[in-house]
């Protein structure tokens, strides 16, 4: 959502803050429930000084006054009583209960009738309007009638002189000059701050002095980037009557941590039906259909769930989705309407492995809560998710009906609701994203690529070939957007949607591609690969606009998935390249004030822009925009790869796509469709694009969806009425829910919400009806009535019906043929420890968080990577401690020797520390392998110690772990010592190094260093903790020793000393190393004098 209603007091505040004078500062105390008035005094001094006092809810409530909401003139005494009967008390405003919770208190303001004014700053696509109106207070009245309006286009300054002329003159003399300041300062700060609505009723004048007492506004939260530091931290109040619930916040916060959408809103906990709808468009189109179905009373809520979330998102959605609905039993059990539109780029399988990981979660409590399921859902992948999901209905004991894109999108509601039976056994289509499957019926068609060259090229008009080449005048815009000719750049490292629209070039049978180059600021220049059908080709990558531009001059399209901070920079760079006509701009959440400075330099420059906030359009046969019209198997069963008859224009991405499935249908296809955008200010209207349909003789059939909010739509009623557009026109404005519901919702585009009566969904679509165009019942209708107005143009020879021709084949890509399931291939390397590709890092299976929570340490963390498993306690925390022990042993042994040297070469890190690490071997720190394969080795065959020392003597061995340069029976090492009584107080057994100490007895009798040094106590000790911990097979333990596992104690633990050594050499600025002459012994051959 953009624009966002604040509380008063934020308002306030800003305005305390950035006015720099031009009115009094506002001092203002909130009051919440649980008050503390010492703190809250103590906090604002002023409330103690201040005789009047004002005090008034803070809750987004409109006429306080008149609802007696408002208590003026009391001292603090008299507040603390009226808020007594107030504070933390139900209301009722309407249909609208809600509970009044958050309170401000100002100065009482003493002023006459006279010093009251009315002053509203709000914005419109092109400009922003002040109103202004000599007299202000609750009586004002109709102040859109009375007031003075002063438009200020976009681009343009204030002008001060018009405010006094025109704004200011009915106003006071004796005011005016303080008005006229405080108007220009008030403007100043709405659009620095970004606001999009500023009312202050009254303004109160009095002398020179200006005080804003009642004030309500709101700010463009997709501005937040740029004003953080301005606005500070800002909450957003909800409307009054539906206070935000935690799962609400849990969600929008899931949101703001996303680049997916996730929106939930909850209307009715107590509600029969829920819903979990893919898409912004379709959310709204559900949640209509069940208020047309007579559903609305018992609708539990609102949401979405749209733009590619990943099954971990999902699943925290769905999870909390589930957790509401399951709090509450209804007498005639409960509805889950899981549904959306045919996706463009979402994978439907990942989404659904999401929700239904959630639906196994709460089993048990849909069972208890007789939920019945129904699901209809298309796009990338969805064969699989809908497979998936019929298997979960198989086996989880909850019915649940599955559907795809074979059954109106809607249909589900009307099953669910029971005024729609419930197909015994429901078709499906054969397609997938390649459409060379067994039975398909393109199959048997001829696919030659000539064939369909030629038929592509007689679909051509004359007027598409000169439109293509005609000289383009300044500030005129092309009627024609796309032909098969059609050049594009797309600014972004968008590799899928890239190759998507390739694929649909090839399919279209198009001699060349579309694309021809990419832009991408954070890359030198380069190439990217791509294939054109079974052919491998380049794309150049730019780093710079201007180079693509200037090299690739045919280029008039420029798609760009720059994010919503660099869209506008870019977009408007691209305006200043006269060959570039249309630009699609696919981000969503640029400031409204940008956008609609991108609007007047593309109606300056006469550039057609589609967005923001789109998924784009598409000319049949032709030319589409990114990831318009999905995966390849969607746009063959759309038939989108040749020109029908309809041509359609909605808001909505996702309801686009469903207008390609519902006109392919009903229809014999799609001819152009253009999904303008959700955002308040489209780049381009429906007008724009339903006049260049009334242009083209290609198109027969128009099709609009509008939704509720705006007045667009009714610039077609007075087109038709005017008989500039006399084609037929089927159309619907989606959000006819809205006038059930008891507070305002925010649907999913951000222009969705209606200001006025006549901005409902219910009104434009009576007022489309009354100007002609031809009006369905509902959504789930809209077929229908396209099907009727099609077929009386067959009839009327209006269309004539082609015969299909097949497109030629384009093989499936191997990522996503393997993502169907379609093919198999051995993998390259296996693993078991580790797996980085879900949501969350797992170890051996255990996700990273749990690692975490559960404190398991370095030790847990080896257990899991070393032996995938867990280990107890006592032998993680053995682990860490030979870690420790072995961390280091001084700069003079030979590894960290060599790390020193290296290190004073002025080598690297990496190259210091493997420098140190190639020395571990048998004669330094490798001993603890065969230590342990020595001592076990004997002990297994139950040789004695005294045999094993004889043994070992005859065979001219050394016994691995035994003896010390330095330490002796009679100074111990304190690390064995350490490890000895850890391992003897903890560990379950230790026979083997009770068989080392042992030999050690026999050893240190002939020499008191030939203890069992801290190599050898490692590798005896550990032998036993792998025998004898309970985890391990005999066999298991045997091959962890054999593997080289206690070495790699060692080595781990010793790599810490080597950086360690590394560093301080660093750190110590040592110089390059020269061993000295006098601790080297020269022995040089005897030089033979003797004469020869």
């Amino acid at each position: 959502m953009s624009a966002k209603a604040i509380h008063e007091i934020t308002g306030k505040q800003l305005l305390n803050k950035f006015l720099h004078g031009e009115a009094v500062k506002n001092n203002i105390a909130e009051v919440e429930e649980g008050v503390n008035w010492e703190t809250l005094c103590q906090e604002n001094p002023w409330l103690l000084s201040e005789q009047k006092l004002v005090v008034k809810p803070d809750q987004l409530i409109k006429r306080r006054g008149k609802l007696g909401l408002i208590k003026a003139g009391v001292d603090l005494k008299g507040v603390k009583e009226w808020l007594a009967n107030k504070l933390g008390k139900n209301f009722t405003i309407g249909a609208a209960t809600g509970r009044l919770k958050h309170f401000v208190i100002e100065p009482f303001v003493p002023h006459k009738q006279e010093e009251e004014f009315y002053v509203c700053i709000y914005s419109h696509r092109y400009a922003d309007i002040i109103l202004f109106y000599h007299e202000g207070g609750i009586d004002i009245g109709d102040v859109d009638s009375k007031a003075v309006k002063l438009d200020i286009p976009v681009g343009e300054e204030l002008d001060s002189g018009a405010v006094t002329s025109k704004l200011l003159s009915k106003a006071p003399a004796n005011s005016k000059e303080a008005l006229q300041k405080f108007i220009v300062a008030l403007y100043g700060v709405y659009k620095e701050l970004h606001f999009t609505y500023l009312e202050i009723n009254p303004l109160v004048v009095t002398g020179s002095k200006i005080y804003v007492l009642d004030m309500a506004a709101k700010i463009d939260q997709c501005a937040e980037y740029l004003c953080k530091s301005k606005w500070g931290d800002i909450q957003f109040p909800p409307p009054f009557g539906r206070d935000l619930l935690p799962e609400e916040a849990y969600i929008a916060d899931l949101d703001a941590k996303s680049g997916a959408s996730l929106k939930l809103t909850i209307l009715n906990k107590k509600g029969r039906i829920w819903t979990m709808v893919a898409g912004g468009g379709a959310s709204v189109i559900y949640a209509d259909t069940i208020c047309d179905l007579g559903g609305a009373s018992e609708l539990a809520n609102y949401g979405e769930y749209s733009g590619a979330p990943s099954e971990q998102q999902t699943f925290e959605y769905a999870k909390t989705l589930l957790g509401l609905m399951t709090q509450e039993e209804h007498p005639d059990g409960k509805i889950l309407i899981i549904g959306g539109g045919i996706a463009n780029f979402t994978n439907v399988a990942t989404t659904f492995k999401g929700i239904i990981r959630a639906l196994w979660d709460f089993q048990q409590q849909l069972i208890k809560f007789n939920v019945k399921i129904y699901v209809r859902r298309a796009g990338p992948n969805y064969q699989e998710g809908l497979r998936s999901m019929r298997e979960v209905g198989d086996n989880l004991g909850v019915p649940i009906h599955v559907f795809g894109p074979e059954t109106h999108m809607t249909a589900i509601v009307a099953m669910a609701l029971g005024k729609r039976d419930i197909p015994i056994q429901q078709p499906r289509l054969k397609t997938t994203a390649n459409f060379l499957l067994p039975d398909s019926p393109v199959q048997s068609c001829s696919s030659s690529r000539s064939n369909s060259s030629a038929d592509l090229e007689s679909m051509n008009t004359s007027k598409n070939a000169q439109a293509a080449g005609k000289g383009h005048v300044l500030g005129e815009k092309d009627m024609c957007l796309f032909t098969a000719s059609t050049k594009a750049i797309v600014w972004g490292m968008q590799q899928r949607a890239v190759q998507g629209m390739m694929d649909y070039d090839y399919v279209c049978s198009r001699k060349d591609p579309s694309v021809v180059a990419m832009i991408y600021p954070l890359t030198g220049d380069h190439k990217q690969k791509f294939y054109w059908g079974h052919k491998e080709i380049l794309i150049p990558v730019y780093k710079n606009m201007a180079d693509a531009m200037n090299k690739h001059p045919n280029a008039e399209v420029l798609v760009t998935f720059a994010s919503l901070r660099s869209a506008y920079e870019s977009t408007m760079e691209t305006m200043d390249f006269p060959q570039i006509r249309t630009i699609a701009i696919i981000a969503e959440g640029i400031p409204e004030n940008l956008t609609r400075q991108l609007i007047k330099k593309a109606n300056e420059k006469g550039v057609t822009i589609i967005g923001p906030a789109t998924v784009g359009g598409l000319k049949a046969g032709c030319f589409k925009i990114g990831n318009t019209g999905g995966m390849l198997d969607n746009i063959l069963s759309s038939k989108l790869y040749r020109p029908g008859s309809v041509a359609y224009v909605s808001r909505s991405g996702g309801m686009s796509n469903e207008l390609n499935n519902i006109i392919a249908l009903n229809t014999n296809g799609v001819y152009e469709g253009v999904a303008i955008g959700g955002d308040r200010y489209p780049g381009t209207t429906f007008m724009d694009h339903i006049l260049r349909y009334q242009a083209d003789p290609d198109v027969k059939l128009i099709i609009l969806l509008g939704e509720v909010g705006g007045t667009e739509e009714y610039q077609l009623m007075n087109a038709m009425k005017d008989k500039k557009v006399n084609k037929p026109v089927v159309a619907w404005c989606i959000g006819t829910c809205a006038k059930m519901f008891t507070s305002e919702v925010q649907f999913g585009h951000a222009g969705a919400c209606a200001n006025a009566s006549s901005e409902t969904a219910g009104a434009k679509n009576a007022a489309l009806k009354e100007a002609g165009a031809i009006v369905p019942k509902s959504f789930d209708e809209l077929g229908t009535s396209i099907k009727e107005e099609y077929d009386k143009l067959v009839a009327s020879g209006v269309i004539v019906p082609q015969p299909e021709q097949a497109p030629p084949t384009v093989p499936m890509d191997y990522n996503w043929a393997r993502e169907l399931g379609l093919i198999r291939k051995p993998a390259s390397f296996m693993t078991s420890i580790c797996d980085e590709r879900g949501q969350e890092l797992l170890y051996a299976g255990i996700p990273i968080t749990d690692i975490f929570k559960e404190d398991m340490g370095i030790g847990g963390v080896l257990s899991l990577l070393w032996f995938q498993r867990r280990l107890p306690r006592y032998a993680t925390k053995f682990i860490e401690m030979c870690l420790m022990v072995t961390a280091d042993h001084g700069p003079a042994v030979s590894g960290a020797h060599n790390t020193i040297v290296c290190a004073r070469a002025g080598k690297d890190l990496i190259s210091s520390l493997t420098s140190g690490l190639l020395t571990i071997g048998d004669r330094f720190g490798g001993a603890l392998d065969a230590a342990a394969k020595q001592f076990s080795d004997a002990y297994d065959l139950g040789l004695i110690p005294m045999e094993f020392v004889n043994d070992m003597r005859k065979k001219g061995k050394l016994i691995m772990g035994i003896g010390h340069r330095v330490k002796s029976i009679n100074n111990p090492d304190m690390r064995v010592v350490i490890l000895m009584d850890y391992v003897k107080k903890h560990f379950p057994s230790s026979p083997l190094l009770d068989y080392a100490l042992e030999v050690e007895k026999i050893t240190t009798s002939k020499k008191p260093n030939l203890i069992l040094n801290v190599d050898g106590f490692i590798g005896v000790a550990f032998v036993d903790l792998l025998r004898n911990c309970g985890c391990f097979t005999r066999e298991e333990s045997q091959e962890y020793i054999e593997i080289g596992t206690l070495n790699a104690l060692f080595v781990l633990g010793r790599s810490m000393g080597f950086i360690g050594h590394y560093l301080d050499q660093k750190r110590l600025k040592q110089g390059l190393y020269r061993h000295p002459w006098d601790d080297i012994s020269y022995v040089m051959p005897e030089t033979l004098n003797e004469p020869q």
